[in-house]
């Protein structure tokens, strides 16, 4: 877990850098954990953010639910990576390595039911591994937009986070399932699309949200090889929500709609 300062500083803005070190030596951060190569973070800015820093050999991607829009990193997360700089966190694998060699396997059938009924989040991303069916679009809609009831005030004015539809949808490509993992992308545009007219702050994080739906839907759609009859039933979705009212992203969906077709071709 190897970072130092003048890593953090070319990942972000002059400015940003300040802020994040500001932040860190206010305190801010009110969780961080480790687990391997990944770091989990609870940050406190106006109001509660998780970030996420995954390091792979010399790379470090990172993920924060704030909606900074700017380049490189937010102030949150260069909080965070000077933290890790500072005082590398113990890893928290070792110790539950050491502990999974010495349960049995009915014991760990227990715990694994136990947790998945507890936690919903988890269950899901259980079954998107392991499992055989999948979520329809309108299920997966329903949930994105409680998301969005949970956030209006009466407008939404934040940054909702939308990375666990994204990490369903990549557990389910993980195994070539290419097509649950679809509807997956395909319910968070044309939900995002659909509740657009209740955003009211954060616009480039929801364009990129989108935006992230669509070349994921496209990837997979590409990815099963379609016959042209099936390819018109998968670009239709999109035309569709060109079509929609208010147009107000119409453009970006009649742009991928084009890309699609031409990596088609």
């Amino acid at each position: 877990m190897n970072v130092d300062r003048e890593t953090i500083e070319n990942r972000s803005t002059d400015a940003v850098f300040e802020r994040g070190k500001n932040y860190r030596d206010e305190g801010r951060i009110q969780h961080l954990d480790r687990f391997d190569d990944l770091v989990t973070a609870t940050v406190s800015g106006s109001s509660l953010y998780d970030v996420t820093v995954k390091f792979s050999g010399k790379s470090i991607d990172t993920r924060c639910t704030c909606p900074y829009d700017g380049g490189g990193d937010c102030k949150h997360v260069v909080a965070v990576l000077l933290d890790i700089a500072a005082s590398p966190p113990q890893d928290e694998s070792e110790r539950v390595e050491a502990v999974l060699d010495d349960v049995s396997t009915d014991d760990l059938r227990k715990f694994v039911r136990d947790a998945l009924a507890e936690h919903a989040e988890l269950r899901e991303q259980f079954l998107a591994r392991f499992g055989d069916d999948h979520k329809s679009v309108d299920e997966y809609r329903e949930e994105i937009a409680q998301l969005f009831e949970q956030h209006a005030d009466p407008a939404v004015f934040e940054a909702i986070d939308f990375s666990r539809f994204f990490e369903i949808a990549k557990q389910y490509r993980d195994r070539d399932r290419y097509l649950a993992a679809a509807t997956v992308y395909r319910a968070v545009f044309e939900e995002v699309d659909e509740k657009y007219n209740w955003i009211d702050g954060a616009y480039d994080h929801y364009a990129r949200t989108i935006q992230t739906a669509l070349d994921g839907y496209a990837d997979c759609i590409l990815a099963t090889d379609p016959t042209p009859e099936e390819f018109d039933t998968y670009a239709g979705v999109l035309e569709a929500r060109a079509t929609t009212e208010p147009p107000i992203n119409s453009e970006q969906f009649w742009r991928a709609l084009d890309d699609l077709e031409e990596q088609y071709e």
